[in-house]
């Protein structure tokens, strides 16, 4: 779509040229994107899409309709929405249907399945790393001193040579000189958008006899994963990102069919069999499949979204949505590097395309104020400290030229000093 990066254009006219031969730019049409914005910030929430909305509506309409009857005579059922949701989803993923479910939070998520894990290979340790994004740390800190164990001991976090990225021979340094139980990493660090070694990772861990988890909320919708091929055990992630499921819709997990003997460690009914769920029994019973890690009955409304959105996913087919992705964010480190170098900014994203997910961490000592001036002029993105900020070109619904005008207002905003005028970030950030 856009060729090698010396052979891409500098101009308006060239990004519109660009943005014709796009086969994705009728998406576009299919979402919301706020009046007189440049919205560049799908990796934080996703846009609302009309089949979302329809979903939402379906989901609504059968609530008034059939009311308590739409657990079994909705369409489709919300008895098996969970279940039905990790089926759609398991394609994105690389993962056999009866390994994904939908249900609960990210971050409850984690709980289950670090807990879960710890549990089946009776671990103490987990290794991390010290670019996480922080609820992954919280949550698995918890997890620890609820088994006695003190997470300053027994939560290793591998150290970011750069402060940008983690490298595979540092999670194998980190793996040598500890005793690990379960390696826990993002697919795409949250700051930098640097996309991890999957395969590898996972590949280590198993060498090292440790268990393989990641964390995918970055990722899933907009990088097309292996987790089966990749022999990872288990995932995690959220569906606001780029599979624009809402604000707080429900999240997903994936656990590979090896580990289906597990105990859930937080379990709870709507994990239970279904076929004997409504016996009310005292005694967990827990479904075959990844199914029992759900907990709680699925918010429904919370998940209708969903449903509908991963038909725009799908329509489109996540190695196309890759392509795309790639195409754009190469098209903005080429301008950045054409257009912004000289003002100050710095790339903090990996150029490699096997080592980038989908969105750029544009450098700048005034990241702050540059994207306060950014809102101000209709731009979202969002700022992350000490010094980036985060442009998210999503191909769902972002094209060439939008990406143009992003960079001429950085380069503006720069060049111009226009942050000046504004107040520098509370708390002494400089």
């Amino acid at each position: 779509m856009s060729g090698p990066l010396d052979d891409l254009p500098t101009d308006r006219e060239g990004a519109r040229d660009l943005d014709a031969a796009d086969p994705l730019s009728e998406l576009r049409e299919r979402f919301y994107v706020p009046d007189g914005e440049r919205y560049m910030d799908g990796n934080s929430l996703g846009l609302a899409s009309t089949d979302a909305e329809a979903a939402l509506d379906r989901a609504v309409a059968q609530w008034k309709e059939q009311a308590i009857r739409g657990w079994t005579d909705a369409e489709p059922d919300w008895f098996h929405y969970g279940e039905r949701l990790g089926d759609r989803l398991a394609p994105l993923v690389g993962a056999k249907e009866s390994e994904v479910v939908v249900g609960n939070s990210t971050t409850v998520n984690i709980h289950t399945l670090i807990g879960s894990m710890l549990d089946a290979c009776d671990g103490e340790t987990v290794l991390v790393n010290d670019l996480d994004f922080p609820t992954d740390h919280y949550a698995i800190a918890a997890q620890l001193r609820q088994r006695g164990l003190d997470p300053d001991e027994h939560l290793v976090a591998v150290e970011s040579g750069d402060g940008r990225t983690v490298t595979t021979d540092e999670v194998a340094a980190a793996l040598e000189s500890h005793d690990v139980d379960i390696v826990f990493m993002p697919t795409v660090l949250y700051r930098s958008g640097q996309l991890l070694d999957v395969e590898g990772i996972a590949e280590l861990a198993h060498d090292h006899g440790a268990l393989a988890g990641f964390d995918a909320a970055h990722s899933v919708g907009v990088v097309p994963h292996e987790f089966d091929e990749n022999e990872v055990d288990f995932a995690v992630w959220c569906s606001y990102k780029y599979l624009n499921a809402g604000p707080g819709a429900v999240a997903g997990l994936y656990v590979n069919e090896r580990h289906f003997d597990a105990d859930p460690a937080l379990a709870g009914w709507w994990g239970h069999d279904k076929a004997t769920q409504f016996e009310m029994a005292h005694e967990f019973t827990p479904a075959e499949d990844a199914g029992r890690w759900q907990i709680g009955t699925i918010p429904v409304l919370s998940a209708a979204p969903l449903d509908g959105a991963l038909d725009v996913t799908h329509d489109a087919g996540i190695e196309a949505l890759r392509e795309k992705s790639l195409a754009l964010t190469d098209y903005l480190i080429h301008l950045a590097d054409e257009r912004l170098t000289d003002c100050g900014y710095e790339v903090g994203t990996p150029r490699d395309p096997d080592r980038r997910g989908g969105h750029v961490a544009i450098e700048h000592p005034e990241a702050y104020r540059i994207s306060q001036v950014l809102k101000d002029r209709g731009v979202v993105v969002d700022y992350r400290p000490p010094n980036v900020v985060r442009v998210a070109p999503s191909p769902y619904y972002v094209g060439f030229e939008t990406v143009w005008t992003v960079v001429e207002d950085l380069r503006d905003i720069a060049e111009n000093e226009v942050f000046e005028r504004y107040e520098r970030e509370s708390g002494g950030v400089t």
